[in-house]
C-alpha cells in the first residue's frame, strides 16, 4: 500500500533522516508539530527535491482534549492561551535557568516560545501543506483519534491515516473512526506515551483491532525487537529514538554525546514538556519540575509548552557553546532504547543492521522448531 521494501517506519523531526530512511527501503515520517506552515513547506520542498520517487509520511498532532479547543483562529487562540499562563510558571523556569548560569537570548528579536501545532487551529495548516505533496502517502496523528472530517479528507486524497495509542480502548476508537494503521506504543517509547509495557500492549491491540494492521512502537532499536513484534502479529514497527543519534540527525553534538552515554535507566515520563506525560532524558531540568518543592506544578496542554518554550530554546542555544549549566539541563524526548544507542551510524546502516538481525532472529526461532533438533 505504501510502496516500501521493509516495514520500518522512522519518526523524526529531521528531513535528512526522512530521506535517508525512505531511500533505504523504510518509510521516513516527518514530525511536523514543531514547524509553522511556512517552515513545513520549506522542509517538504527539500524532501521532495531529494527523495526521488520514494514515499514518506507526515506526523501531526490533533489532541482530543486541550485548552482552548473551541477556538479555531490561531492568533486569537495564542493570545487567549498566553493570558492563561500563571506568572509563577514563567518565574520558576527563569529562576531554574539563571541558577544554572544560562543567560538570556542575546537580542530581543530572537526566537520566542509560542503555540506549536498541538491544536486544531495550528495543525490544520500543517495538514493542508502535507496533502499538497504527492510523495506523502500517509498522515499520522500522534495524540488521540483524528476528527472524522479530517480522516475523510485524508482518505479522499488517496492517503492512509495512522494514529498512535497506548491503550486497547484507544486502539478500538481509532478503528471505529476509520483509521487505517494503528500504532501501539508501549511505555518504553520516547515522547508522549502511556503506562502499559510494549510486550503486554502489542498483542492485546493486535487482537482487538484485527484485521486492521498494527505497527509496534516503544522499545525497538534492533532486529531482534522487530522479530518479537512481528511474531506477535504486528504488520511492522514504528521507531523514533534510534534516529536521534544517526549521522543524518540534526541533534546538536552535545545532545548526541549525552544520548550515547545514557543507559536505559536514565529516562523519565514527565509532564515538563507539554503538560501530558512524555518520556524524555533525565536531566536537572526534569528533576526540578518533578522534585523541587518550589515547583508550581504542570499546566495542561498546550500551556506547559508555551510557558517553557523560550527556556528550552535558551538551554539548547547555550549548550552548543559548551556552557556547563546548559549542558546539565539539556535533554530531549527519548525512549528506553537509549541504552542501545552507543555509536553514531548512518541511517541506512541502521536499517540494514535491523533487517539482518531480524533475519538472524527468525532463523534462530525456526531452528528451534526443526525436526532435526
Amino acid at each position: 500500500a505504501l510502496g516500501i521494501e521493509v516495514p520500518i517506519f522512522a519518526f523524526t523531526h529531521c528531513r535528512d533522516v526522512v530521506v535517508a530512511v525512505s531511500e533505504a527501503g523504510g518509510l521516513g515520517v516527518l514530525g511536523a508539530v514543531g514547524f509553522t506552515a511556512d517552515q513545513l513547506r520549506q522542509e517538504l520542498d527539500w524532501i521532495d527535491e531529494h527523495i526521488g520517487d520514494k514515499p514518506y509520511a507526515v506526523d501531526i498532532v490533533i489532541p482530543q482534549k486541550y485548552e482552548g479547543m473551541d477556538e479555531l483562529d490561531p492568533d486569537r487562540l495564542r493570545e487567549r492561551l498566553e493570558g492563561m499562563i500563571p506568572d509563577e510558571h514563567r518565574t520558576f523556569a527563569e529562576e531554574l535557568l539563571s541558577g544554572h548560569g544560562v543567560p538570556p537570548m542575546p537580542d530581543a528579536s530572537g526566537p520566542k516560545g509560542g503555540l506549536q501545532g498541538w491544536t486544531m487551529a495550528t495543525a490544520r495548516p500543517l495538514l493542508d501543506e502535507a496533502l499538497k505533496r504527492e510523495g506523502c502517502r500517509m498522515i499520522a496523528n500522534a495524540l488521540g483519534t483524528p476528527p472524522t472530517d479530517v480522516i475523510e479528507e485524508i482518505h479522499a486524497s488517496g492517503r492512509l491515516v495512522a494514529a498512535l495509542c497506548g491503550r486497547v480502548k484507544q486502539a478500538i476508537q481509532h478503528k471505529e473512526a476509520g483509521v487505517d494503521v494503528i500504532i501501539a506504543q508501549g511505555t518504553e517509547g520516547g515522547g508522549h506515551t502511556g503506562d502499559v509495557g510494549s510486550l503486554v500492549l502489542w498483542p492485546q491491540v493486535i487482537d482487538a483491532v484485527a484485521p486492521t494492521p498494527v505497527l509496534a512502537a516503544g522499545g525497538i532499536a534492533d532486529g531482534r525487537q522487530i522479530a518479537a513484534a512481528m511474531a506477535m502479529g504486528a504488520a511492522g514497527v514504528w521507531t523514533g529514538s534510534i534516529w536521534l543519534a544517526t549521522e543524518e540527525s540534526d541533534s546538536i553534538p552535545s545532545l548526541v554525546d549525552k544520548l550515547l552515554e545514557a543507559d536505559s535507566t536514565q529516562t523519565i515520563r514527565s509532564r515538563a514538556i507539554s503538560g501530558k506525560p512524555a518520556r524524555q532524558l533525565k536531566t536537572d531540568y526534569t528533576r526540578a519540575w518533578e522534585e523541587d518543592p518550589e515547583c508550581p506544578g504542570f499546566l495542561p496542554m498546550p500551556l506547559q509548552f508555551m510557558a517553557t518554550a523560550e527556556a528550552t530554546q535558551r538551554i539548547t542555544r547555550f549548550a552548543q557553546t559548551g556552557a556547563e549549566g546548559s549542558g546539565t539541563l539539556l535533554g530531549t524526548p527519548v525512549g528506553q532504547v537509549v541504552g542501545q544507542m552507543n555509536t553514531r551510524k548512518p541511517a541506512r546502516q541502521v536499517i540494514e543492521e535491523m533487517v539482518g538481525e531480524y533475519i538472524d532472529a527468525a532463523e534462530r526461532i525456526s531452528s528451534l522448531l526443526s525436526d532435526d533438533d
